[in-house]
């Protein structure tokens, strides 16, 4: 076996779906259209996509020495429909990727094993990178071979959807590079049109701004109240653009029970009553982690507001007073909606 069928056989043996290649210099474009998103201030408060901006653009720059890019996608496929936990009122609706551990650990658990087998067999330098540098993996997985940005922005394949989290090795290793991959999605509109607050201008552009996913997750403050009914019970994330996407008829769920665990589908009141200690408690190693009390408890508020349950009414009424200026005025809104 060559040594590109041997790190196949290990990469899929660590758990991943799919291995590509190309070069770091694969993504010339990439750049360019970078600057044009931050430019058109798409980007909202994400700060920090607009530093670094020429390691973004360039992975070239980032390691001159490396010689190959070795991407690789780890399927996180939910058993369930996603989208059948939007009809339960009183519960959050949490993304499928963020209902178990945090997938930073696992992918890079998995990605460490395959680097270091790299190192042992082709005695190479290697480093490895899983969303956490200045290095866009999507553009280079699909330079690679593995999949296509789709009209959601998002990465998809005709062999496991859209369900997966993206790592990369950077290499000295001179590995001969996969032919890209071209866009399979065709004239299929539907994850445009699913998106409940329009945050697509067009196919393949993504105001963030009006994203659900960053709304939820990246945004600081409180959410414009023409966007709030639009949330829904989404409390953490949004799987809808995902999870209406053709291509998943091959998803297959993902065989890493680490994924799924006790966050589907939380009780709202169960939540609103947490403090930071216990917060940071139920959601010890998971993604959610990191977006605090304050801003889980400003989702869980504006989720209340939309539930139309009136018996959680006295629930964010007790918020209104809260500490943090945001969860009160969130729990007002709430408040307001159910009265």
């Amino acid at each position: 076996m060559t040594i590109r069928a041997r790190l196949d056989a290990e990469a899929r043996e660590a758990g991943f779906v799919s291995v590509g290649v190309c070069r770091p210099d694969a993504i010339p474009d990439a750049g360019v259209r970078l600057r044009q998103y931050l430019a058109d201030g798409n980007h909202g408060g994400m700060s920090w996509m607009g530093e670094r901006v020429a390691w973004r653009g360039d992975p070239s720059a980032l390691w001159p020495e490396a010689r190959s890019v070795v991407m690789l996608a780890h399927s996180y496929a939910p058993e369930h429909n996603p989208m059948t936990d939007l009809s339960r009122p009183d519960r959050g609706t949490v993304s499928a990727y963020a209902q178990g551990r945090d997938y930073h650990e696992i992918v890079k658990k998995a990605l460490k094993r395959v680097a270091r087998w790299m190192v042992a067999e082709a005695d190479c330098e290697v480093k490895v990178f899983v969303d956490t540098a200045p290095v866009m993996e999507k553009p280079l997985a699909q330079a690679a071979g593995i999949g296509w940005q789709g009209k959601h922005t998002n990465l998809l394949s005709r062999e496991f959807g859209n369900w997966v989290f993206l790592g990369a090795i950077f290499t000295t290793l001179e590995l001969a590079p996969d032919a890209a991959e071209g866009e399979h999605c065709g004239s299929c509109t539907r994850c445009l049109d699913i998106c409940p607050t329009d945050a697509f201008p067009a196919p393949f552009q993504l105001n963030a701004r009006r994203c659900i996913s960053y709304l939820t997750i990246e945004h600081h403050g409180p959410v414009d109240e023409s966007l709030r009914p639009h949330l829904g019970n989404r409390i953490y994330g949004c799987d809808d653009c995902l999870a209406v996407c053709p291509w998943n008829k091959f998803a297959v769920a993902a065989s890493d029970l680490r994924y799924r665990g006790p966050h589907r589908a939380p009780d709202l009141a169960d939540l609103a009553g947490l403090d930071d200690a216990g917060f940071r408690a139920r959601f010890s190693g998971s993604p959610i982690k990191r977006i605090g009390r304050n801003r889980m408890t400003r989702n869980v508020c504006y989720a209340i507001g939309n539930s139309g349950e009136k018996r959680l009414g006295p629930v964010a009424q007790r918020l209104c007073d809260d500490a943090d200026p945001v969860v009160a005025d969130a729990a007002r809104w709430a408040v307001d909606r159910l009265s």
